[in-house]
């Protein structure tokens, strides 16, 4: 193919419609990574001629996902390449969609059409391999020139629709798909300008691509059946069609399509959520590709040296929340601990209001949670000791019951009473001589314990580290407490049983 013998260029061209859907951005992910990989050239190119759609600081959004991801444009709005402009509604000043359309329809490739929208809405639809499709019926191509002359001079809205042929077959060929073929009579006029003057998303997507010298075009398999038309319109102007590369679909759990309603369709819903952005950026890069062996983390710039498109799937990719939620966890294990307790800090504080070291308590979770959000109800705890049931203090595996804790806790009140070094090293030496007086197992001593100072079966850390942060008073007050519920649980029991 002689676009491979070319320096490759990959386009990202996102609307400025909103957050940027996550489908969005493997598209643009994928498109950085063919071109990176071969040395090639990424373009930045915003298509904001659904002006109907467009939402006020969309583009900023852009330009923010793209600078947070680390997919830096080589070229685009802000970095003419000389293929500028880079905005579709700047180009569209050039006149250069018009230019274009009108060369096509000389060829006879095109032609206006004045068809009213009563008149349109009145077309029947046929069924064609089992699918129901409404074709425009050409009616405005048997205008002779005179009359569209005539029209045109009058004033009358029209459009500029292809001109696509009734018989035969269309092939094209896909990277992943290979050759598809498809029956003429399913393609429909499609529109190439509309009334507005703005030129349709398919349209201007062939003549920028073509002007801007793109090799490769990337995107999701929903514009497979679109694809014949896009083809024929490079054949009519006798340009080379680029590389085709269709991503498979995004699904959500229940493999539907996801859905902005599903709260993590967006880049910006996940960081939100706390996600950190190497995680999810990793994490996309793993829907529809996979690398050689086995391997799933990923930097930016492993995934650039890795990545081969010729491995991206034709199947669905399911987007998994626990799956990111468990590569989010690995990214925060391996995470340097002063950016992790940066970002965790706010977490902390809004579950801890007490003069109490943050930080102990950040190490303490940093291996234990799978995002920044998991944090307060890890630590809540340390704040204010929850209502508790005292069954709690039976463990099997610890072989402890409300009888054993209640021993265990009362012996070792005025032991921790009579102990000043509230370290962990220390109040592992004091407990550590207690356990080998006692002659039990540590986790004997340590369940009940633990237990009294948390008033949760799960804590990020054992007994003697929470002790440190809460401080002897506190931690002394609880472990009274303890020994105040298992009394009276136990003498609840008592009298039950008479």
């Amino acid at each position: 193919m002689e676009n491979e013998a070319k320096k490759i260029r990959t386009r990202f061209a996102p609307s400025p419609t909103g957050r940027m859907h996550v489908g969005n951005l493997r598209t643009g992910l994928y498109e950085f990574l063919i071109a990176k990989h071969a040395g090639g050239e990424f373009i930045l190119r915003i298509e904001d001629t659904d002006q109907e759609r467009l939402v006020e600081g969309a583009t900023e959004i852009i330009y923010r996902t793209l600078k947070k991801t680390g997919l830096v444009h080589d070229e685009g709005p802000d970095k003419d390449g000389g293929y500028g402009p880079y905005v579709q509604s700047e180009r569209m000043k050039t006149g250069i969609y018009m230019k274009y359309a009108k060369e096509l329809v000389e060829k006879g490739e095109a032609y206006y059409c004045f068809c009213t929208k009563e008149r349109l809405a009145a077309l029947t639809s046929e069924v064609v391999e089992g699918k129901e499709i409404t074709v425009y019926d050409k009616h405005c191509l048997s205008l002779s020139p005179e009359q569209v002359k005539a029209n045109l001079e009058a004033g009358m809205p029209f459009v500029i629709r292809q001109n696509n042929p009734t018989q035969g077959t269309t092939t094209f060929h896909d990277e992943l798909y290979g050759d598809i073929t498809v029956e003429n009579r399913e393609l429909d006029d499609m529109i190439l300008i509309k009334s507005d003057g703005y030129p349709t998303y398919n349209f201007a997507n062939v003549v920028d691509d073509h002007t801007m010298n793109i090799t490769h075009v990337v995107r999701g398999n929903e514009y497979l059946s679109s694809s014949p038309k896009y083809v024929r319109l490079y054949e009519a102007f006798g340009w080379e069609v680029p590389v085709y590369v269709h991503l498979p679909l995004l699904t959500d759990e229940n493999h539907k399509k996801l859905s902005k309603r599903s709260g993590h369709s967006s880049f910006e819903d996940l960081i939100e959520q706390g996600f950190l952005t190497e995680a999810v950026v990793n994490y996309i890069a793993l829907l529809g590709w996979s690398p050689e062996d086995n391997r799933e983390i990923f930097s930016l710039e492993e995934l650039i040296r890795e990545f081969d498109y010729r491995r991206i799937s034709k199947s669905p990719a399911v987007f998994d929340m626990v799956k990111l939620r468990w590569m989010n966890g690995e990214y925060l294990k391996a995470m340097e601990f002063e950016p992790f307790y940066e970002m965790a800090k706010p977490y902390l504080e809004r579950a801890i209001t007490k003069p109490l070291d943050l930080k102990k308590i950040a190490a303490m979770v940093k291996t234990r949670i799978e995002v920044f959000p998991d944090i307060p109800a890890l630590v809540d705890f340390f704040e204010t000791l929850p209502d508790y049931d005292p069954a709690m203090y039976a463990h099997k595996k610890m072989k402890t019951d409300m009888s054993s804790s209640l021993e265990i806790l009362t012996e070792l009140l005025p032991v921790l009473e009579a102990w000043e070094d509230y370290s962990n090293e220390g109040l592992c030496q004091v407990l550590a001589g207690y356990v080998e007086r006692k002659g039990c197992k540590n986790g004997y001593v340590m369940w009940p314990l633990r237990t009294a100072v948390s008033g949760k079966q799960m804590t990020p850390a054992g007994a003697t580290e929470i002790m440190e942060v809460l401080g002897r008073e506190e931690s002394l007050s609880r472990i009274r407490k303890g020994i105040g519920l298992l009394t009276q649980a136990m003498g609840e029991g008592t009298a039950q049983d008479v």
